[in-house]
């Protein structure tokens, strides 16, 4: 298949994986100097899943996919490329994608992390719409999963209020003419890689029995710098998206940011002119869940009826890098 014919790759099934464990505000309140209200008006985050301590990210990354595949009607012996966005991998090698391929009996389809931070379904449906686009490959698996919770500092209130675990994976198919993936949007700043980070574990600062008793093995965020970066960002990554899909703000139907923090998700959807019943929002119940945060959103805006065939949806994200993506989607099925 060429690009001639193939013209756009499209999301044809969803799935999600959320930890049955639930963490409340109230629960913090008992471990870390916050409470409820605070959190609630600073972040609009209510509550967030926590997983096991026997689940790793590949477990929940399989389970996602496992739904996305039943959704989508694929067998996972025909998947063609697979996927996995994560911060949070099983360990540094192998990818947890390959991991995610022997749990699904997938066969021995390619397989790779991508580390983008939260932005990393963004980039992962940007990498499978090229694939798909030149024929390559006819069924693609994308996920985002973070066990975010094992690199928390619970001390920390600046931070550990903030983040969850889950996994949403996505399954792409060409489809029809003029539907699918319009266009896709994505950049980097890394000048502003010290902004969000996570310290110890790599070749600069490897782990040593001294390091590992200090902050650096835990998430480190410079929350105001970040804010500011985000707010802009989302916006703009978001309207020239649109712009390279030959759409104008009003032409949205849907927009699907990702659930960090709600003061950033209003924030972007007035820099859009959105009305914030286009605007789909979880983050009460989740938190930030990293790469997962986009996939998990979608899923349930899909399940809950909200999109329909043809209607033009925006997801977009930053995180860590620092990074962005965005990526204008006419709904296909």
């Amino acid at each position: 298949m060429t690009t001639d014919n193939a013209v756009s790759a499209g999301i044809v099934g969803t799935g999600v994986y959320l930890p049955e464990r639930i963490l409340t505000n109230s629960d913090l309140e008992k471990i870390v100097d916050t409470n409820d209200e605070w959190i609630r008006t600073r972040t609009g985050i209510s509550e967030r899943r926590i997983a096991n301590e026997d689940t790793a990210t590949s477990d929940m990354a399989s389970e996602a996919a496992r739904m996305a595949l039943k959704n989508a009607g694929v067998e996972p012996k025909d998947i063609d490329l697979i996927l996995v966005a994560t911060v949070t991998p099983d360990m540094s090698f192998p990818a947890t994608a390959c991991l995610v391929q022997e749990r699904l009996g997938a066969g021995k389809p390619p397989a790779l992390d991508i580390s983008a931070g939260c932005s990393g379904f963004v980039y992962g449906l940007g990498i499978a719409s090229q694939f798909i686009k030149t024929g390559m490959y006819k069924n693609v698996l994308v996920v985002g999963a973070e066990t975010l919770s094992r690199i928390i500092n619970w001390k920390d209130r600046g931070t550990c209020v903030l983040f969850g675990d889950a996994a949403g994976a996505a399954v792409l198919q060409p489809v029809e003419k003029g539907y699918g993936i319009l266009s896709v949007e994505l950049g980097a700043d890394g000048s502003g890689g010290d902004l969000l980070k996570l310290d110890i574990g790599g070749s600069r600062n490897p782990v040593t029995v001294e390091n590992c008793q200090n902050e650096g093995r835990f998430i480190y965020m410079a929350g105001s710098n970040v804010m500011k970066f985000a707010v802009k960002i989302m916006a703009e990554a978001a309207l020239t998206a649109l712009n390279k899909a030959g759409l104008d703000k009003k032409d949205v139907d849907w927009l699907i940011p990702h659930q960090a923090n709600i003061r950033i998700i209003e924030a972007a959807a007035r820099r859009l002119d959105l009305p914030m019943d286009k605007v789909f929002i979880n983050v009460h119940k989740y938190g930030n869940t990293s790469a997962a945060s986009i996939p998990v959103a979608l899923h349930e805006a899909l399940t809950e009826g909200r999109i329909k065939k043809g209607d033009h949806v925006v997801l977009v994200g930053f995180g860590a890098g620092l990074t962005w993506g965005a990526s204008v989607i006419r709904w296909a099925v």
